[in-house]
């Protein structure tokens, strides 16, 4: 019997793309299988934006009786994918959004976004959940996706997506047995993570 070939990151998150038809800004890059093409913009992530990224993610996906966010390196992970695969205006748009979190933080509690207290993140990241689901309902086609609504899609996806998500939040096995329409299940039991063949042809 062969044995199985590790599942790589880019074939689980191209299944989770088709999946979700598409949906999470970014995902053409990777259902077309290549690197994002004619991009102007420069890769200006630094240490101090990916601690940023770090600790909002970690405000999405907390620590609880499993590890948050932050514990998957979701800030690394959010800066290669915007810049792997969001184009220039999408680019643009997520940046400017680094700021103005950190602007609206401190001018609603007189301190930047990663010294403020968890239960003061997390109201501002719902006010701001709030704003970008309005922002996507009016927006024009050709509009950028609202800053926050990146940073929420893309903290969803490296963590169900990294080691940690995939065996610790969900059920994953790595040869999976038959498929069975009857599996037993009660509730609480953990949702199955799906690993996406090799061949996969999109």
């Amino acid at each position: 019997m062969t044995p199985p070939t590790p599942l790589s990151r880019r074939d689980a998150l191209a299944r989770i793309a088709l999946v979700m038809g598409g949906a999470f800004v970014g995902s053409a890059a990777y259902l077309r299988g290549e690197p994002l093409t004619g991009k102007l913009v420069s890769a200006n992530f630094n240490a101090a934006d990916i601690h940023l990224l770090d600790e909002i993610g970690d405000t999405i996906i907390p620590v609880t009786d499993t590890p948050g966010a932050k514990q998957v390196g979701i800030g690394g992970f959010m800066a290669m994918m915007v810049v792997d695969c969001y184009d220039d205006a999408h680019h643009a748009a997520f940046m400017a959004g680094l700021v103005k979190v950190d602007t609206a933080c401190r001018e609603r509690y007189g301190r930047k976004f990663t010294d403020a207290l968890p239960a003061e993140r997390t109201a501002l990241l719902n006010e701001l959940d709030t704003e970008q689901r309005k922002h996507t309902a009016a927006k024009q086609a050709d509009e950028p996706a609202h800053y926050f609504r990146m940073m929420k899609q893309m903290t969803l996806l490296g963590y169900f997506t990294s080691e940690i998500g995939a065996t610790q939040v969900l059920r994953y096995v790595e040869v999976p047995g038959r498929y069975d329409g009857n599996a037993p299940y009660k509730k609480g039991d953990l949702n199955w993570f799906v690993a996406p063949s090799k061949g996969l042809q999109i």
